[in-house]
């Protein structure tokens, strides 16, 4: 299946494994790029650069084919030192690279500079359009049902990726949700060049991360995700556990008076508890609505292969049924 994505980062299947923390190492993104997908390698998970260096070798050990790495800009007193990461992935050869948070703008030149090709993820079409005007090649739209930040706008991927797909000039991918065959067909349908997974990319055999978590997502349901932060105007869509339960309890009570203070200790290195030692209860981590779509543990191969199988199935025979 050809798409303007998988011309963009010569890969076989239009199927990106989003970064994720503490979860996008470098067996998990080299197990999706050895199946025809885009693995990546979530940057600040390595807490050094001269650790981000380790894992693009030890990725590069593990696969031939392109991977790339995420860098996730966040608002904090004291940032990343961005510039040293950037530089690890450049010398690494690294040629594609997932950006989230805030803008990239500061970073595109360098990132040009060095011929890497740059996918912004974004929650809204305005979002997009300044990607676009920054000089990424692409967009991944990340859609309301999304694990992790949907932005403040909560417009669900029925919506938002037809709309991305009237105003923008650049390929992007459909964000949020996304874990089967028959979404990347409508993904296509909408406009989409592709699908961005994170969710589903958890519970495959190639995760690094703790049974306990691959088997919370096997039990959980399309209804187990809450939505916490949003007083913050930093809504994050997590998986419900009683750390979650007191965290939207400390919401409604406090209202608009909330600070980061008054939760810190339920969403602040939560994700080596969870994902390392399989705490579930630690504290919140992010999972989206996709969780009532995922049945099984397989492996990437297998997973890929059958959402390739399946929507090429689907596209074919509505193809026929039409022609007909």
């Amino acid at each position: 299946m050809k798409t303007k994505i998988t011309e963009l980062f010569e890969i076989e299947h239009p199927v990106i494994q989003g970064g994720m923390h503490y979860v996008g190492f470098a067996e998990l993104a080299a197990a999706v790029s050895n199946a025809g997908g885009l693995g990546i390698i979530t940057g600040l998970t390595q807490k050094t650069p001269e650790d981000l260096a380790k894992e693009i070798a030890k990725c590069k050990s593990l696969t031939d084919k392109p991977f790339g790495v995420n860098l996730t800009f966040l608002p904090g007193f004291v940032a990343p030192p961005y510039p040293e990461y950037i530089k690890a992935i450049i010398e690494g050869g690294v040629k594609i690279v997932e950006t989230a948070g805030r803008s990239p703008e500061a970073y595109m030149p360098a990132l040009k500079e060095a011929g890497i090709k740059v996918i912004h993820k974004c929650t809204s079409v305005r979002h997009s359009l300044k990607a676009e005007k920054i000089g990424c090649d692409a967009v991944s739209v990340d859609g309301f049902e999304c694990g992790g930040h949907p932005g403040e706008d909560d417009i669900p991927n029925m919506i938002l990726l037809p709309r991305a797909a009237e105003e923008l000039s650049i390929p992007f991918v459909a964000s949020g949700g996304m874990g089967n065959g028959k979404q990347l067909a409508a993904a296509l349908a909408l406009g989409a060049d592709g699908i961005n997974m994170g969710t589903r990319f958890i519970a495959t055999k190639e995760a690094p991360v703790h049974q306990n978590v691959k088997d919370a997502l096997i039990k959980a349901t399309e209804l187990d995700t809450r939505l916490i932060m949003r007083p913050l105007r930093n809504t994050e869509r997590v998986l419900n556990n009683p750390a979650v339960e007191k965290i939207i309890a400390l919401e409604q009570g406090k209202g608009q008076g909330l600070t980061i203070e008054d939760i810190k200790e339920l969403v602040a290195g939560v994700y080596p508890k969870v994902m390392m030692e399989g705490d579930m209860d630690s504290g919140a981590w992010s999972c989206g609505m996709v969780a009532g779509l995922i049945h099984d543990i397989p492996t990437c191969q297998e997973l890929i292969d059958r959402i390739m199988s399946e929507a090429t199935e689907i596209i074919n025979s509505r193809l026929k049924a039409f022609v007909a």
